[in-house]
């Protein structure tokens, strides 16, 4: 037997037969079990980032790479997605991304240098960034239309099952032994998810020809993402206005405008621009891309915020996000079985609107906020999203035709890591810009306020009666007020860059507005 035809035995409709009607769960779920292990290890990190920012001497910038170069990764390797299901099948696609994975988390779990600790991060991210598209495309391809909104919310809820326990995981590991125990977390799931695939993931698919790998673009598209994420980090460190940053930044918007046009001639594109020509995908994609920056930016910011200005252990950073996650892993079950029947722009508007009140809330955060009610406000942000997400990758595919289901599922979630790396990149930016205007403003009144001044001569007399020599009390004074000056600053930072969040939120329900598809479950109901 030398015929080229996939194996019968790996087809889809083989498997339909092997294991009936439970073959859409059994694959759903082996799907799932993988991604479940991409997304532990894609939010765990953030809870262990002071620790091994500290361990590995790196820099603010260093330890902003540890998140941005896994979502840049991520998200360029989306788009490989198609091109590789249609020359490998999804088998060979699932295991070999998931092995990569694998090997990547270990040699993070035992990395010494950042060099190694960012490379094993971008291999992690280049793996996640090839897994997550296939869930959404098996969704589709085995569920009757009427049907994906559920299995959607049922895929849904598993996914955010995972950083709603991760992090307070992550958080134990790294008090109970050190932050290396992170990596390691999400490996029992990624070995199940490989014993899984190799029964019930199919093959390749009948009359499905692999086309050629379109180079020029993963080159260009690489450049871009570098580049551009490099420039935003090195602006921090190196000056806006400095060769360094401009040239990175002209570079990266060059690459971008390059790879836009080649896409548009290419034989065998990377992301097949006919898929933004449905009004529908292109309204959905910008609200994809904005509902990225928005979690995953604030994912970012959260950890750092409980734990640089409430003083929280990585335990108890890690527990203030876990009830959000399991309340929204239940609103994603509804908000699966809405997509079936409500016309997306409403969860979609309705999400968008609770997280920006969540955001706006979060934006009041001070020292003495207490535990369960910075635990509320997040949790309501998480119900937004959990509106949000489903209804808005059901709209996205419901608007293209079943041949552009590859590309649209692999351009729907590059458009939304896309967005998570803008996002967690920007907001670090914003962050630190902010806090630094709040500490120049209040210097000013160190140096210049009466009722500063006062506290000074009382702090100095206090170190004068602890018995400090009179030059030293007065240099710790000064230092002691230089502290507070930049714990307020620093929170007054983290207040900004919430706002600025919830902004962003309000200006997606443009987008938003526009989802109005009918749903087929409105017509058939079953």
């Amino acid at each position: 037997m030398s015929d080229h035809r996939p194996r019968r035995e790996d087809s889809v409709e083989a498997l339909f037969e092997r294991y009936g009607p439970a073959f859409r769960w059994l694959v759903t779920l082996t799907a799932l079990t993988g991604t479940i292990s991409c997304i532990l290890s894609s939010t765990i990190v953030n809870v262990a980032l002071p620790d091994i920012m500290g361990a590995l001497g790196m820099g603010h910038e260093e330890g902003q790479l540890l998140s941005t170069g896994f979502l840049a990764a991520n998200t360029g390797a989306m788009l490989l997605n198609a091109w590789a299901v249609e020359r490998f099948g999804y088998r060979v696609t699932y295991l070999g991304s998931i092995s990569v994975f694998v090997v990547a988390s270990i040699m993070a779990g035992m990395a010494e240098t950042s060099g190694l600790m960012v490379a094993c991060r971008v291999a992690q991210g280049a793996a996640a960034g090839l897994l997550q598209p296939l869930s959404m495309q098996l969704i589709f391809l085995v569920f009757p239309p009427e049907r994906r909104g559920t299995a959607m919310g049922m895929f849904s809820f598993g996914v955010v099952m995972a950083p709603a326990i991760g992090p307070a995981l992550g958080g134990v590991l790294v008090d109970a032994f050190s932050w290396h125990a992170v990596f390691y977390l999400c490996l029992p799931t990624a070995f199940l998810g490989m014993g899984m695939g190799l029964f019930f993931m199919p093959g390749k698919r009948d009359q499905v020809a692999g086309r050629p790998f379109d180079w020029l673009g993963c080159v260009l598209l690489t450049l871009a993402l570098g580049t551009l994420l490099s420039g935003l980090t090195d602006g921090q460190h190196h000056g806006w206005g400095s060769n360094r940053v401009v040239g990175e930044l002209v570079v990266a918007f060059c690459a971008s405008i390059g790879f836009l046009l080649w896409q548009l001639r290419a034989p065998a594109p990377l992301m097949d621009p006919r898929v933004f020509a449905e009004r529908g995908f292109a309204m959905a994609s910008l609200v994809a891309f904005i509902y990225g920056a928005a979690i995953f930016g604030s994912t970012y910011l959260l950890p750092l915020l409980v734990q640089m200005v409430q003083g929280y252990t990585p335990t108890r950073s890690g527990l203030i996000l876990m009830p959000a996650g399991i309340v929204v892993a239940f609103v994603f079950l509804l908000a699966g079985r809405m997509a079936d029947f409500i016309p997306p722009w409403i969860p979609v508007s309705l999400g968008l609107v609770i997280f920006a009140v969540s955001s706006w809330l979060i934006g009041g955060v001070g020292t003495d906020t207490p535990f369960w009610g910075l635990a509320w406000w997040i949790l309501i942000g998480r119900i937004g999203l959990g509106f949000t997400m489903p209804s808005m990758n059901v709209g996205a595919m419901r608007a293209l035709p079943p041949r552009l289901f590859g590309q649209g599922a692999g351009s729907i979630n590059f458009m939304r890591m896309l967005g998570g790396a803008f996002g967690t990149n920007l907001l670090a930016v914003y962050l630190e810009r902010r806090t630094q205007l709040h500490a120049e403003t209040l210097n000013g009144f160190i140096d210049g306020g009466s009722s500063t001044l006062e506290a000074r001569r009382l702090l100095e007399q206090m170190y004068a009666v602890g018995g400090l020599p009179e030059l030293i009390a007065r240099d710790a004074a000064h230092d002691f007020l230089g502290r507070m000056v930049a714990a307020q600053a620093e929170m007054l930072g983290f207040r900004d860059a919430f706002l600025a969040v919830a902004l962003v939120c309000l200006l997606a329900l443009l987008p938003a507005l526009t989802l109005r598809q009918k749903p087929p479950g409105a017509v058939t109901r079953r």
